[in-house]
């Protein structure tokens, strides 16, 4: 079996109250049943990012963006707060620059009718500009705050669980195929 793809899930929401660590644990744990998958869960409320874009990076930057690099392929656990996505998000992808070139990114949304999809919409805006091959299956969990059970679980009725494993296998094909085009021949983003 080819060794796991290194994935790396980063919970986009940092208020005080949020739901994203609830729906992060439950998408973690469809992951962590699959053997492709190595994980690290990056949790921008845990991490010490600058608010104002630093010259130098501090420890902590550097430190992200180390684990930025190790990844092969990253899932973004998003809200949407006001028709967008927060701000601290679009922060700690603005930190990085070529630790997210040539690698797949994947979306699990969450929020009111729209299930957080205005919010993917706009970060793929974001991510192509990086140079990452956004994948077409989301995850998107509408109105999930009533859906959860009190263990954390979403039933399979919702068909979340069912779209979480077509994502999977999506992002895992194109990790694969980015990690053996990487290492065949490094990425270098051309100049326009």
């Amino acid at each position: 079996m080819e060794r796991p793809l290194h994935l790396a899930v980063i919970v986009g929401s940092t208020r005080e109250g949020r739901f994203g660590p609830t729906v992060t644990q439950w998408f973690t744990s469809l992951v962590e049943e699959r053997r492709d998958y190595d994980l690290d869960v990056i949790d921008l409320a845990e991490l010490d990012l600058p608010a104002v874009f630093p010259r130098q990076p501090s420890p902590a930057v550097a430190a992200y963006r180390a684990r930025l690099e190790r990844a092969d392929a990253f899932v973004v656990v998003t809200p949407e707060y006001n028709h967008g996505y927060p701000a601290p998000l679009k922060q700690a992808i603005d930190l990085a620059h070529e630790q997210w070139q040539a690698k797949p990114v994947a979306f699990v949304s969450y929020g009111g009718m729209s299930g957080g999809l205005r919010a993917v919409e706009q970060l793929r805006q974001v991510f192509a500009e990086l140079h990452t091959t956004t994948v077409r299956d989301v995850v998107s969990l509408h109105n999930p705050w009533s859906q959860f059970d009190d263990d954390g679980t979403l039933p399979a009725s919702t068909g979340a669980p069912a779209a979480t494993r077509t994502m999977l296998d999506a992002l895992a094909w194109w990790g694969r195929a980015l990690r053996a085009a990487r290492e065949a021949s490094p990425y270098a983003q051309r100049s326009a």
